[in-house]
């Protein structure tokens, strides 16, 4: 090793020498600084951990004890009652208002299938806007209902573009139902060019599907319309 190289390194070693006794100088002036925040920080780690143990993760389990029986209702067709309540239960309306989405992501999903049921669309709309579920199947049925309320607020231009949203966010045979949905809604804007297109998506990629066995009669109505 050369006197220079052996220099260097020394100075390498000395440079880091100083700082890290600078750290440890800035540590010692800082002991109480530091201290203190590693001591909030601890607080808001056991706050936040005793809010989650203690308020939060009960009122979760609160809130789903709720839901059972307004399902139940919503199940046999009581739309009604099962958004607003009946005095023994709770409603899904009342259940958003008393718990937000500790009830669950699927409450303002009932919630703005009751509304679309029981005809107020515009409610409809915006408790469906609300769901942000990540399920397929459901975030699909949502956007479709919020296209059956457009179709009800007589807002076609919406309705179908939610329609499509539905098709297309769920690649299966359920898709079929909202390309005819599509479909439907196309001709009642007197756009049949893409209302074909709607009902030719279903023949070509699911023809098995329930729509699929009588899409022939959509196709064949436009066509004769167009000779």
């Amino acid at each position: 090793m050369t006197k220079e190289t052996k220099k260097t390194k020394n100075e390498e070693a000395e440079a880091i020498v100083n700082a890290v006794s600078k750290t440890e100088q800035f540590i010692r002036d800082k002991k109480g600084l530091l201290y203190g925040i590693l001591i909030a920080i601890v607080a808001i780690i056991i706050i936040y951990l005793g809010y989650a143990k203690l308020i939060n993760e009960p009122k979760k389990a609160e809130a789903m004890s709720q839901m059972y029986p307004a399902e139940e209702v919503f199940r046999s067709g009581d739309y009604e009652t099962a958004l607003n309540g009946d005095g023994n239960i709770l409603g899904f309306a009342q259940i958003i208002d008393n718990y937000g989405k500790k009830a669950g992501k699927a409450v303002y999903l009932y919630a703005g299938i009751c509304e679309l049921q029981n005809g107020n669309y515009q409610q409809a709309i915006s408790y469906l806007q609300k769901y942000n579920g990540k399920e397929p199947i459901l975030k699909s049925r949502a956007f479709s209902c919020i296209g059956d309320a457009y179709v009800g607020l007589g807002d076609y231009a919406n309705a179908v573009n939610y329609f499509e949203r539905a098709a297309k966010h769920i690649d299966n045979i359920y898709a079929a139902e909202y390309w005819l949905k599509a479909g439907v809604t196309y001709e009642e804007m007197g756009n049949s060019a893409k209302a074909l297109e709607c009902y030719r998506t279903i023949k070509e990629k699911y023809p098995a599907s329930i729509e699929g066995y009588d899409i022939d009669k959509y196709i064949s109505r436009i066509e004769v319309k167009a000779e």
